[in-house]
């Protein structure tokens, strides 16, 4: 099967499971990461439909979403054999689906840029406006406080206490998308999430000075 109509076999499974998903990691979050790393393309050297179809597929196994990982893990390999696509391109994008997480700062060694620019791209939409958005979006739906000083923010933890503890939307700034610029693997990334960054400090002041009663 041509590489084009293979992404748009791709592109249609993932929005059929994912277009009415609601904590932030929709169908609409993948079309924007694939955007993105069609940009970070531009400036890198990088197998094009590798890329692109792990950006595709990158959240439909996500432990946030999905309680059965491994079970996911075969269901996208099957579906990418019934492509025919080659089984050794199908193990680079599975390696670059089960790599690319956060885990609270200890997720894997990436082994290729493919896997660098997959991950930078999913980065790059956690922060900035949509960054914002997505946080309490995500928050909510699991039933988290938006913020509570009382819960402290957690600056050392394992991938299940990320993943599990008790924490707010707001200390998820802190715990993880204010540290995600210097985590960055590209110069193009790096210049993208500058000023969504700063977006993101200026609404935590705005959002302080207001929850404090500052005028």
């Amino acid at each position: 099967m041509k590489a084009h109509i293979a992404l748009k076999e791709i592109e249609d499974w993932v929005k059929n499971q994912l277009i009415h998903e609601t904590t932030g990691h929709d169908w609409y979050h993948i079309e924007r990461v694939t955007n993105l790393s069609k940009e970070l393309l531009k400036s890198e050297n990088a197998d094009t439909f590798t890329v692109i179809a792990a950006s595709l597929l990158h959240d439909i196994p996500d432990e946030k979403l999905e309680d059965d990982v491994e079970t996911s893990m075969k269901n996208i390999k099957d579906f990418l054999l019934s492509l025919d696509i080659e089984e050794t391109v199908i193990d680079k994008i599975l390696t670059i689906i089960s790599t690319i997480s956060f885990k609270g700062g200890h997720g894997d060694k990436l082994t290729s840029m493919e896997a660098c620019i997959v991950q930078d791209a999913d980065r790059l939409d956690a922060i900035g406006a949509i960054g914002i958005a997505r946080t309490f979006q995500y928050g909510g739906a699991k039933g988290q406080a938006m913020y509570d000083p009382e819960v402290e923010v957690r600056n050392d933890m394992s991938a299940k206490e990320y993943r599990k503890g008790n924490s707010t939307s707001i200390n998820h700034f802190y715990e993880k998308l204010l540290l995600l610029k210097n985590k960055l693997n590209t110069e193009r990334a790096k210049e993208i999430a500058q000023e969504r960054e700063d977006f993101m400090k200026l609404f935590l002041d705005h959002f302080f000075k207001e929850w404090n009663g500052e005028f």
